[in-house]
C-alpha cells in the first residue's frame, strides 16, 4: 500500500463527511422535509453501499468510484433549493467514495487493519465539525464544492496498478456466515449506542473530547488488532470500556470508555473482508450501521440508557465478536 494515496482517501473521507453533514445542518435542516431528508440521506449513504460495493468489486477500479462519490455529492449542494434531491445526491456521493475509499484501503492493506482504522477515523471529525458549522449559519457551499472537486481530480489520476495485498475470499461456509452475522450484529449495536449514547457533562470542550476519543480509538483499533490480534484486542479494549462506561458520570471515565468502545470498529471490518469480497465486505456492515440509526430516528425510547446499559452494550458486543471470530477462525 501507498502511505500517501491512503492519506488522501483519509484527508476525502474528512471532507466529504464535512461537506454532507454541512449541507444537511444548513441549508435542508429545519424544513418541512428534514425528518424525511435525514432518513433518505442515511439510507442512500449507508444501505446503498452494498449495491455499490458489489459493483465497485466488478469494475475493479476503485479510484473511479470514490471520485463519482466527491461529485455526486457536489451536485448535492446544487439540488439545495430541492431539499430531498439533495439528501438523496449527497447520499449516494456519501456511499460511493466511501466504497471506493475502503476497497482501496482494504485490497492494498493485506493482513493488517491499521489502513482501516487511518482510514474510517476522520469521517466523525468531519460529521462534527460540518454539523457545529452548519448549525451556525447559512453557507453557501462554494469552498465544500469546490474541495470535493479538487479530490475528485485527484482520484482519477492514473495510478500505477500494483497487486492486491489482500487475498481473495473463498464463499463463506456455515461457520463464515454465523462469524459474518456475529460481526453484523456488534456494527448494528455500536451504531445504535451511538445514537442514544448520552452524558450530562457532554457540553463545551468535553464535547469535542469525545469526537477525538470516537476518532482516535477507531485509529488506534486496527494497530492494537495487528499488535495483539483481533481476539485479545477485542478483549482489551471491549472488557475496559464496560468496566469504565459503569464510572461514566465522570468525564474522564466516559471519555475513556468511548476511546476503547470504538477500537473494534476497523477489527469488523478486517474480519468481514476475510469472509466477503471487499465491496460488499464494506456495504454489508454499513447497512448494519443504516439499521442501528433507524430506532432513533423513529422515535423509540432507548433500550440501553446510563453507564449501566452501556456497559451492557460493551459486554454484548464482545461476546459477539469474540464468537464471530473463533467461528469463523478469524
Amino acid at each position: 500500500m501507498k502511505p500517501a494515496r491512503l492519506w488522501v482517501y483519509s484527508a476525502g473521507h474528512f471532507w466529504v463527511d464535512f461537506s454532507c453533514a454541512l449541507l444537511m445542518f444548513s441549508r435542508l435542516s429545519g424544513r418541512g422535509e428534514w425528518a424525511l431528508c435525514a432518513l433518505l440521506y442515511n439510507f442512500c449513504a449507508f444501505a446503498m453501499q452494498m449495491p455499490i460495493g458489489l459493483l465497485a468489486d466488478r469494475l475493479d477500479r476503485e479510484g473511479p468510484v470514490a471520485a463519482l462519490g466527491c461529485g455526486l455529492t457536489a451536485v448535492g449542494w446544487v439540488f439545495a433549493p430541492l431539499p430531498i434531491a439533495a439528501a438523496v445526491t449527497a447520499g449516494l456521493g456519501n456511499a460511493c467514495f466511501h466504497v471506493g475509499g475502503g476497497v482501496y484501503t482494504l485490497r492494498k492493506g493485506g493482513d493488517r487493519a491499521a489502513p482501516l482504522g487511518i482510514f474510517v477515523s476522520p469521517g466523525a471529525f468531519g460529521i462534527y465539525f460540518g454539523t457545529l458549522w452548519g448549525k451556525q449559519s447559512r453557507v453557501s457551499g462554494w469552498m465544500a464544492a469546490a474541495g470535493l472537486l479538487l479530490f475528485a481530480l485527484v482520484f482519477l489520476l492514473p495510478e500505477r496498478r500494483e497487486g492486491d495485498s489482500l487475498e481473495a475470499p473463498t464463499a463463506p461456509d456455515r461457520d463464515g456466515m454465523a462469524a459474518l452475522a456475529c460481526c453484523f450484529l456488534v456494527v448494528v449495536l455500536r451504531s445504535y449506542l451511538g445514537m442514544v449514547m448520552a452524558f450530562p457533562w457532554k457540553t463545551g470542550g468535553w464535547a469535542l473530547g469525545l469526537v477525538c476519543a470516537l476518532v482516535l480509538g477507531k485509529a488506534a483499533g486496527g494497530f492494537l488488532g495487528d499488535r495483539l490480534g483481533m481476539v485479545r484486542a477485542s478483549a482489551l479494549s471491549l472488557g475496559l470500556s464496560a468496566a469504565l462506561f459503569l464510572l461514566s458520570s465522570s468525564p474522564l471515565a466516559g471519555t475513556a470508555a468511548v476511546f476503547l468502545f470504538n477500537m473494534t470498529m476497523p477489527i469488523t471490518l478486517w474480519s468481514a473482508a476475510r469472509l466477503l469480497s471487499p465491496g460488499l465486505a464494506f456495504g454489508t456492515l454499513t447497512f448494519a450501521l443504516f439499521l442501528g440509526f433507524l430506532p432513533a430516528w423513529l422515535g423509540w425510547p432507548a433500550l440501553l440508557t446510563g453507564g449501566t446499559g452501556y456497559a451492557a452494550g460493551a459486554l454484548c458486543s464482545l461476546a459477539l465478536l469474540a464468537l464471530g471470530l473463533k467461528r469463523g477462525r478469524l
